[in-house]
């Protein structure tokens, strides 16, 4: 800011176009009052830097906590961390944490502070891990240690008045300095006291890869104004205080609890199967609430709360509740929009991956050969992904997005598993968005199928328990019309098949070994068919229940709006599959109880 800094033998003015009015209007003021006492006390002599870091008032000057302080303590912070780690701080990072305090006259406040200490760092090419709300204190020493950054910064003053802020910086060790950095920290403050030109940009915090928080807030004017009216339902589980917590650090309305159920019960009273993947069973008491306080979407977690379902109210009055690929297809568009808007150099969208366990909805491919991003598949469950997502990220990619029919969703890379907590504040602002743009989620789901090309699914299953019969059932598929050779089915209900991947055997006929790139299991039954009118069906056993499971898909081109049409296409090869290929009547198999 347009301050004089006298002290230490610093002569020097700062004028800069971005600095903070409010402190040059109080500086103004207290020129024009004549209040020299005050306009000493502010700018007499530099707050000194020890070892519990800075602690003042906030306000103008050199004595007190303003942004120009907070730039040039930072600057002076990462000179002296440059000097200690070399490039190693660059690879390694900082965490910035804040609380919070605020002082409205000067514009000062612990999240604006620690936004520009976040600015210096990335500046010079150091990866910020920035809290995106307030947080305690020892937030920021935990951080440290578990991501083994070089550094951190907490900006609070702690139990200090309320017109005071702080600096606290830790070392890499998760403890707070001690000498001599404190000295050294000083003396490469008074070197850098001429804030560089990218110190004051905290636009960069919208769009800069070197910004490590999970930043999943993407519209927070649009969630404050929202009038949309969400219920929410923990089905007896532990989901309740972390949503309505996650609203609350989205700026969202307070989502409506189901009051039977928000509170943690072993019984699980309400319900017969506490699984939101039920759908309208499980959710009976969500809709009721919904009538009465007229809201129109509905969050359900499982009692773990790593699960999301989300049904939405239709214009005829009926609930329609999203299947796990639906609402897979609708977080994946949204998530790749909210990252499309802040990273306008598309050049980076070749390192970004999306992915899905090899059952579910191909929706994602689709948005990905359109958009220039990857995708990829992996076997069914996270404990897939979540390795992948890892092996990812070590090597600088980014990793955006996974989901698995059975409605578990990953929404960015900061919880390498399903997370409903997650998902559930993100759902609420993309259906906050969507309500600001006169749409619904089942509009925008339409709007991505005709963009991408629509995906049919239809999931089911039956029940079997006798081995043998499921050994003797994929093994005719396996030597089809050929009791010796390996030869699977060419054709099935008319519709040739393409392409088959068996996860039993290793074999894949897409491969031009021949072997599958996905790992194989010869002690689980998996195999996939690829159909030339774009259907794909995976038929499985299950590790933990006596099913066999099948999961079918026609993927249309974009362009083909025939929703009925297609969805009659699927019908007549699931139904062809049911009679061909799992025999129902011959092997005694007993169909999905309604």
């Amino acid at each position: 800011c347009n301050q004089h800094t006298p002290a230490k033998g610093h002569s020097r003015v700062f004028k800069r176009k971005r600095d903070n009015p409010q402190t040059v209007a109080l500086v103004q003021g207290l020129v024009k009052d004549g209040a020299v006492g005050e306009l000493r006390r502010c700018f007499g002599s530099r707050m000194e830097f020890g070892t519990a870091g800075l602690r003042a008032a906030m306000g103008p000057g050199i004595s007190c906590m303003n942004d120009l302080t907070i730039i040039q303590t930072t600057q002076g912070f990462c000179k002296y961390l440059e000097h200690c780690f070399g490039e190693g701080l660059k690879e390694r990072g900082v965490v910035v944490g804040f609380d919070a305090r605020a002082h409205p006259p000067s514009g000062g406040s612990s999240k604006r502070f620690a936004s520009l200490a976040a600015a210096v760092f990335i500046g010079r090419g150091v990866p910020v891990h920035l809290f995106c709300d307030i947080t305690p204190t020892p937030f920021v020493p935990f951080t440290v240690s578990h991501l083994g950054l070089c550094a951190g910064v907490m900006v609070t003053a702690s139990h200090n008045p309320k017109q005071d802020n702080g600096y606290k910086v830790y070392w890499e060790n998760g403890a707070q300095i001690v000498p001599p950095h404190d000295k050294g920290i000083s003396v490469a403050i008074e070197a850098n006291l001429e804030p560089w030109p990218e110190s004051w940009d905290i636009t960069c915090l919208s769009h800069s890869p070197l910004l490590k928080g999970p930043q999943h807030c993407h519209h927070r004017d649009i969630n404050k104004s929202s009038e949309v009216k969400i219920v929410h339902t923990s089905v007896h589980g532990v989901g309740h205080a972390f949503v309505q917590s996650a609203f609350k650090a989205f700026d969202l309305r307070p989502p409506y609890a189901v009051e039977e159920q928000k509170d943690p019960d072993p019984e699980f009273p309400t319900v017969k199967y506490p699984n939101p993947e039920e759908g309208e069973g499980v959710l009976t008491l969500s809709f009721a609430l919904a009538e009465r306080e007229g809201a129109t979407v509905v969050l359900a977690n499982d009692p773990d709360a790593d699960r999301l379902a989300v049904a939405e109210k239709q214009e005829g009055g009926q609930w329609r509740v999203f299947s796990g690929n639906e609402l897979g297809a609708l977080l994946g568009w949204w998530v790749y929009k909210c990252w499309k808007q802040t990273n306008p150099d598309q050049s980076t969208v070749k390192s970004v991956y999306m992915l899905s366990s090899t059952v579910s909805s191909k929706i994602l491919r689709a948005i990905a050969l359109k958009e220039g991003f990857h995708f990829e598949e992996t076997l069914t469950g996270f404990k897939w992904m979540g390795n992948r997502a890892r092996e990812l990220l070590d090597q600088n990619k980014i990793v955006l997005f996974a989901f698995e029919e059975a409605i578990g969703y990953m929404c960015g890379s900061a919880v390498l598993d399903k997370d409903g907590v997650s998902a559930a504040a993100i759902a609420g602002e993309m259906t906050s968005y969507l309500a600001a743009k006169n749409t619904t989620l089942s509009q925008q789901l339409t709007a991505i199928y005709e963009e991408y090309g629509y995906h049919i699914t239809k999931n089911s299953y039956f029940i079997c328990h006798d081995q043998e019969v499921i050994r003797a059932m994929f093994d005719r598929l396996r030597h089809y019309g050929n009791q010796e050779d390996v030869s699977y089915p060419r054709q099935c209900g008319g519709v040739a098949i393409t392409a088959v991947r068996d996860l039993t055997t290793g074999y894949d006929s897409n491969q031009a070994d021949n072997k599958a790139v996905l790992p194989s299991s010869p002690s689980s039954q998996m195999i996939t068919f690829s159909f030339s009118n774009g259907g794909v069906a995976t038929m499985r056993t299950s590790g933990t229940e006596p099913k066999i499971k099948y999961y079918t898909e026609l993927c249309a081109a974009p362009g083909n709006s025939d929703v009925k049409g297609l969805q009659k296409e699927l019908d007549d090869l699931v139904n062809a599959i049911v009679e061909d290929f799992f025999q129902p009547q011959k092997n005694n198999l007993l169909s999905k109880p309604e």
